[in-house]
């Protein structure tokens, strides 16, 4: 009998393929250094956030079992939208950092949310609680490679001309750090939710209306009001599509960084998932070009300091719970079953990969289900139609080879989850 997968190396996988899925989606706001408003390129990808999140959990698990899941644990509700509104915020400042840094640069400084959510995992869900002194100097030398490796890249930043005003480059270094602070504090709604016995793909489904009710309201709040941002949305037609694209990507590398903060923590999870910025790296530099005249000093900068964060991210992966953390981890569970009256016989099930509500939820499927994903198919072939290639300069086969790369992790990763978990 072939040996099962456990659930550490399943959240490692997961976590590489988030990496993959989360960087290729940042490709769509270089239409921002085309003349785009920040606030409608978010928007944009926002648009196709919602499709996806609603799409991908329907298709996977079916409405009665989303509803299900949400029924028992009303109290998420609140928490997810939460995590949406912080989402929104978060990732439109990413749009600001790309436009005045560039995306090979901003991708690792926001990515010290990884730094963020190892603390709210210690301090709120009891991560690394019992771990011995090996998995912590991993865990806890990685985080200090991620603050060195985003020293390196603000340095890099300083010695380059990605800027094009006095002052560009630092708005855009806060910017991007900003993101990762509210990044790494949107992983508490995350981890909260997954020791509570909540499917990833029930949460995501409420925490998208948290997304995008608040970009909408930041485009009208910056960009004029409602009239000017749907005048705006109209103008920009031609492009919406591959912001739209943008995001729907971003929705299945969320996801997987999902399962990886379930199985994994978000001590550990969130950091692999940022291995996003390697691909980050590639999309800016390989496919547009963004090193192309720069001094040889900032590339070596923009390089040493990727790899360093990369090192970090790695040995934080690498430093499996043992028993006793795994033990306070439960500790952590049973303090929410007690807080809202979960069972936590099947919190407990859920957290091993097991998945009870979907054997009591054995229901055919609803015919709306087919309506909402031909629904999503024909807006996705609209704005299709109505796209138009950008005046952005790409190395085609590089691109190529990355979007091949991603789809075999989508594809592997997509299968190991579903035999190993039923995507529970």
């Amino acid at each position: 009998m072939k040996k099962q997968i456990s659930l550490h190396q399943l959240g490692v996988l997961c976590g590489l393929a988030a990496g993959a899925w989360l960087g290729m989606a940042e490709a769509p706001t270089k239409l921002v250094t085309v003349g785009f408003s920040p606030f409608l390129v978010s928007l944009g990808m926002v648009a196709g956030v919602f499709v996806a999140r609603w799409t991908v959990p329907m298709a996977l698990k079916g409405t009665s079992y989303i509803w299900a899941d949400l029924r028992e644990k009303p109290h998420l509700i609140a928490w997810a939208i939460l995590a949406g509104m912080l989402w929104a915020v978060a990732n439109t400042l990413t749009v600001f950092a790309i436009r005045n840094v560039g995306l090979s640069i901003a991708f690792p400084l926001w990515n010290t949310n990884s730094l963020v959510g190892l603390f709210w995992g210690w301090l709120l869900f009891r991560e690394l609680r019992g771990a011995g002194a090996s998995q912590r100097a991993k865990v806890l030398g990685g985080a200090a490679a991620i603050v060195v490796g985003a020293c390196i890249l603000a340095l890099a930043t300083s010695h380059g001309s990605t800027a094009g005003a006095s002052g560009a480059a630092g708005l855009g270094i806060a910017a991007a750090l900003g993101a990762g602070v509210l990044w790494g504090t949107m992983y508490i709604p995350y981890r909260k939710a997954y020791i509570s016995g909540m499917n990833p793909l029930s949460f995501v489904t409420v925490f998208t209306f948290g997304e995008l009710g608040t970009v909408f309201a930041l485009a009208v709040a910056f960009d004029g009001g409602v009239s000017n941002v749907m005048l705006s949305l109209a103008k920009a037609r031609p492009a919406l599509f591959w912001l739209f694209l943008g995001g729907f990507c971003w929705v299945l590398g969320d996801l997987f960084q999902q399962y990886a903060a379930k199985y994994v923590g978000i001590g550990r999870g969130i950091p692999l998932s940022n291995t996003n910025q390697l691909w980050g790296l590639a999309w800016g530099a390989l496919v547009f070009g963004e090193f192309a005249g720069q001094s040889a000093q900032t590339q070596m900068l923009v390089v040493v300091g990727s790899l360093v964060m990369i090192a970090g991210a790695v040995s934080i992966s690498m430093a499996e719970a043992p028993a006793l953390e795994q033990r306070s981890w439960r500790e952590a569970m049973q303090r929410e079953c007690d807080r809202y009256g979960l069972d936590a016989v099947r919190v407990a099930q859920t957290m091993d990969g097991e998945d009870p509500l979907a054997d009591q939820q054995r229901r055919p499927r609803q015919w709306w289900e087919f309506v909402i994903v031909g629904v999503a198919v024909a807006f996705f072939l609209w704005l299709a139609a109505g796209s138009a290639s950008q005046p952005i300069a790409m190395n085609l086969p590089w691109m190529v080879i990355l979007i091949v790369a991603s789809v075999a992790l989508l594809a592997g990763c997509g299968v190991v989850l579903g035999k190993r978990t039923r995507f529970s």
